[in-house]
Order: structure tokens, then sequence, then C-alpha cells
């Protein structure tokens, strides 16, 4: 398995305790979670019907602000592994650094690819794929740039897993545009990433092919049933980016005192050096606070946003010792 945050299980065995007494700050999920609420028995019972899946479409295309042809898939990560199906093996290039799974899933699938470090760099490739905004660095890309990049490859993928917060960097508008797909992510900004929903966004021919691998039943009932409540509580969604975007700038203050400088980040995590990042990292173990770092970048290491107060109390203590 490639280098991902979330593997708390190995905390567990290096530094002791149990599940419950960690807190997770090494993935990009939100902290505080939207209220699920009670579920219809159905949504458990029952296969999902057409009609649940296009509720869940149309709850999409509100909160997305879009028109496009969308499918519902069950996280992001399950419609990446479909994405080198939809062409003959050729050539693709991946902005990097940035979410492994892309150059991990072409490559296994026979495609020849190239990690390039500039927009320019993609151009010429058949299959594109730049993360807006960036996993792990935050790094942000004009929607102008992007579309200039389509007549220049054979079809561009922009993944928007973390542009919830930001609504104005998302091209979910323009998705029914030939050759540009659009993946959404659910977990994160909604804090609920076990409950596996994710969408895609394109074009109706790769939608249509999409869908057809996909299956008759992408997504659970359970998954529809609080996507789509979720979706449409704009008020809800409002209000949370308002929240992270004041939790960004508390967390950036807190690790001052450790003398570690942001490289960048999203609403929903923070990336900083902190020159032994692994030695950062233990410290944070101490007190039952997990964080991701990276192999291949010795210096950095990344955060989620604590919760509730008692959550931030422990990084505070952790970051004093």
């Amino acid at each position: 398995m490639r280098e991902h945050g979330g593997n708390l299980d190995q905390a567990v065995q290096r530094f002791g305790g149990r599940v419950e007494d960690w807190i997770d700050l090494s993935t990009g999920i939100n902290r505080q979670p939207y209220p699920v609420g009670d579920i219809e028995p159905r949504y458990w019972t029952a296969l999902p019907s057409r009609s649940d899946l296009e509720a869940l479409h149309d709850a999409a295309w509100q909160a997305y602000v879009t028109e496009a042809p969308i499918l519902a898939f069950a996280g992001a990560q399950a419609a990446i592994q479909l994405l080198p199906r939809l062409a003959p093996r050729a050539r693709a290039r991946v902005l990097a650094p940035t979410y492994n799974e892309y150059a991990g899933a072409l490559s296994a699938a026979g495609w020849e690819v190239t990690e390039v470090s500039t927009l320019d760099a993609l151009a010429g490739a058949d299959l594109a794929v730049v993360v807006n905004p960036n996993n792990p660095d935050g790094r942000r890309h004009d929607k102008a740039a992007l579309l200039a990049l389509l007549p220049q490859v054979g079809r561009l993928v922009i993944d928007e897993s973390f542009a919830d917060a930001v609504p104005e960097l998302s091209l979910a508008a323009e998705a029914g545009r030939p050759g540009l797909l659009i993946l959404r992510s659910f977990g994160k900004f909604y804090g609920l990433a076990g409950l596996r929903l994710g969408f895609v966004l394109g074009a109706e021919g790769d939608i249509a092919a999409l869908s057809a691998m996909a299956g008759p039943w992408p997504v659970s009932g359970a998954a529809i049933a609080v996507g789509r409540s979720a979706l449409r509580d704009c008020e809800w969604a409002k209000a949370t980016a308002r929240r992270l975007e004041g939790d960004c700038l508390r967390l950036d203050a807190a690790v001052t005192s450790q003398g570690w400088r942001l490289v960048g980040g999203t609403s929903l995590f923070r990336l900083y050096d902190a020159g032994d990042a692994i030695a950062a990292q233990e410290n944070l173990a101490l007190g039952r606070i997990w964080s991701r770092v990276f192999s291949q970048r010795p210096g950095w290491i990344r955060l989620g946003l604590p919760g509730d107060e008692g959550e931030w109390s422990r990084l505070t203590e952790a970051l004093s010792r």
C-alpha cells in the first residue's frame, strides 16, 4: 500500500494505546463531521433504487453549482481506479508532488506515467492530472490556466477533493466540456470518510462509460441518504467553511513555537517544514496525536485540524513539550 494518512494502526503498533486514545490528524478529514441523524431502515435493507441515486445526483448538482453529467462513486478513489480504462494505454502526466494514487493506478494499468512540476509540462499528454487545491502542499491553479490545457491534452482530470470550502476554484460548471473530468470527494469536508462517497462530473460519453464500468449500484443506500441530506444543507457548509478558515490560522499560530515553517495547505490540513519531521511526529505521538510525514521529504509534516476544544488543548500541550 502506498503512503497515506489515516494509518492509525501503525501509530498504535509503534507507540501503544488504543485507537480510541488517539487524535488522528494525519488526514485531511474534518473532525467536526456533518450530523448524520437517523437513517430510514429501507436504506439499509433494500438495494438503492434509480430514483434514490437520481435524488443524490440532484443534491450534488445543487451543491457543486453545475448542470454537467454526474456519477456517484464509493469515494473518489473508486473513480481513480477506473480512469485508466477510459482510453487505450498511452502517455499520462501528473502534476506532482500530489496524491500518489493517480500515478500508481495508471502505472499498474500499463500507462506510461511521468510526474511533472508545471502546468505547461502537462501539454501533449493523453491523460493529464491536476489536484486543485493540491494535496499535500495546497497549491492552487487559476481556472483559466486549467481550461487552456484542454486543447493540449487528450483528457484532463481535475481532482477537487479539497475544494468544498473554496468553491471559487471549482471547474464543476465547465465539466460538460469534452475531455474534462472533475472529481469531488464527499467524505473530507463533511467529515464522513467512512461513508465512502464521491462524484465524477464530465462529458456525457465519459460519464456513461464510467457508469457502465461501475455497475448498477455504485454507492450504498446509507451513502445516498446521508449524502443527499448533507449536500442540500447549504447553511452547514457555509458555517463550516468559515470555521475551518479560522482554525487554519489558529493551527498556524500554534506551531510557531516549534519554529516550523508553513509550506502550504488547504482549509482541512496544513503542511509544515519541521526540519526533522520524524522527530516532530514522535513528539506528538507521545501525546497520542498522529500526523503525516513523507519519506521523500524528510522535513515535511502535515497536520489536519483538531475538532473540539479538548483536541486543541491536547495538541497545544503536546507542542509545548
